[in-house]
């Protein structure tokens, strides 16, 4: 009979005790916002440069920057928090807006001193710092911790990140896609399925997160892998987005209903970019507005940006989110000036500026994002103020 010794066969540890060795889920907190914290100051601190040049330069123009945080899409979304839907009662029915960021705010206004207006842009600012610590996240995951922090300062200092300020859903949507982007690259499924959800509900963009979390979990399915976790999350991720779908098709008796209120009441049809391409040709054709041409340089860049994510070999998940979120927006009739800001949840597009920014080294990359700063702060407040028209 042979006798094992104990370095052959080391005792089993009891599972209270690997337990007891794992951090507690507030000491991961902790360590996860530490990482993050020079991300997440890099961003607020992009965001101020903006917000306080837009204060005085509506004050010197005569005009209130609260209000002006809260204009065009900002009052639909204050209308629906204040008094619901408006049940299909007009041509521009207010149900073309996904639910989730009016009824949030609605549903914290009476718990807060701020009013409704106050109350909508601390809900918009909340998401869009939860949505640069989701793009640090995903840009360490894929890269390192360096590239995280670059990609969230970057997506701070965009042409339209003035809209992260105001009282829109662009910034609660990309911080739900985020961190199901997050959770999907690291096999979490179920927290997946549930951003998804939340995702659906919050924007019509959220198609795009749907198909590459549905796709994600199909596959591990179909390999058998994680057992039931990857069929929650297949039946969680489209729930918001074809819930809300179907409850207006029931609002207004037809099953295309929200479609309907695009096209008839909004405007907006899907004709696979044939717009998008005239209005482009006629703004580099003729004398336009600056916003104009600045919205034909993002979406110029964004489809460029595109290309090189397929050249790096980005994860498969977030070429098929963005992708997707070009050719919804790209792909969509009607609203060409407001294109940039749709493209502002399709943050993987940032990937490569932020890796090339992080191989540049420190000193090139804040020379660089110093002086995007200063021109997203100046065009923050020109669309604000000049433009005539919502972001």
């Amino acid at each position: 009979m042979t006798l094992l010794t104990s370095e052959e066969h080391p005792p089993v540890r009891p599972a209270t005790a690997d337990r007891a060795a794992r951090p507690a889920p507030s000491t991961r907190l902790v360590a996860a916002f530490r990482s993050a914290l020079p991300a997440l100051a890099g961003y607020v601190l992009v965001r101020l440069v903006g917000l306080l040049t837009l204060y005085v330069w509506a004050r010197n123009a005569g005009e209130r920057p609260g209000s002006l945080l809260t204009e065009s899409d900002g009052r639909w979304y204050l209308g629906i928090a204040q008094h619901g839907y408006d049940g299909f009662a007009r041509i521009h029915s207010d149900m073309a807006f996904f639910p989730l960021y009016p009824h949030l705010v609605g549903a914290l206004e009476p718990l807060t001193p701020l009013g409704s207006r106050n109350t909508a842009l601390a809900v918009a600012a909340v998401g869009a710092l939860a949505a640069a610590w989701g793009l640090f996240a995903v840009g360490e995951h894929v890269y390192d911790r360096r590239v995280g922090i670059l990609l969230a300062v970057l997506w701070g200092a965009l042409p339209h990140s003035i809209v992260q300020s105001m009282s829109y859903s662009e910034g609660i949507f990309t911080a739900f896609a985020a961190w199901s982007l997050y959770a999907l690259l690291r096999a979490n499924w179920v927290a997946a399925g549930l951003l998804c959800l939340c995702a659906g509900l919050t924007r019509p963009t959220g198609s795009a997160l749907v198909a590459a979390v549905c796709l994600a979990a199909l596959i591990a399915v179909l390999r058998r892998r994680d057992g039931w976790r990857p069929w929650a999350a297949l039946l969680l991720a489209p729930a918001g987005w074809v819930g809300y779908l179907a409850w207006v098709g029931w609002r207004t008796g037809r099953p295309d209903g929200w479609f309907h209120i695009q096209d008839a009441g909004w405007g907006t049809t899907f004709d696979l970019g044939v717009d998008t391409v005239r209005v482009a040709q006629r703004v580099l054709a003729h004398p336009s507005a600056l916003a104009m041409y600045v919205v034909t340089l993002v979406v110029l860049t964004a489809v460029t940006l595109f290309v090189i994510s397929l050249l790096d070999r980005q994860p498969w998940q977030l070429l098929l989110y963005s992708g997707l979120v070009l050719l919804t927006t790209l792909g969509a009739a009607g609203y060409y000036h407001a294109k940039a800001r749709f493209l502002l949840p399709a943050f993987p597009l940032l990937l490569p500026v932020a890796v090339a920014l992080a191989r540049a080294g420190w000193a090139r990359a804040v020379a660089v994002l110093a002086t995007l700063t200063i021109l997203s702060a100046y065009f923050g407040g020109y669309v604000l103020i000049i433009w005539n028209r919502s972001p």
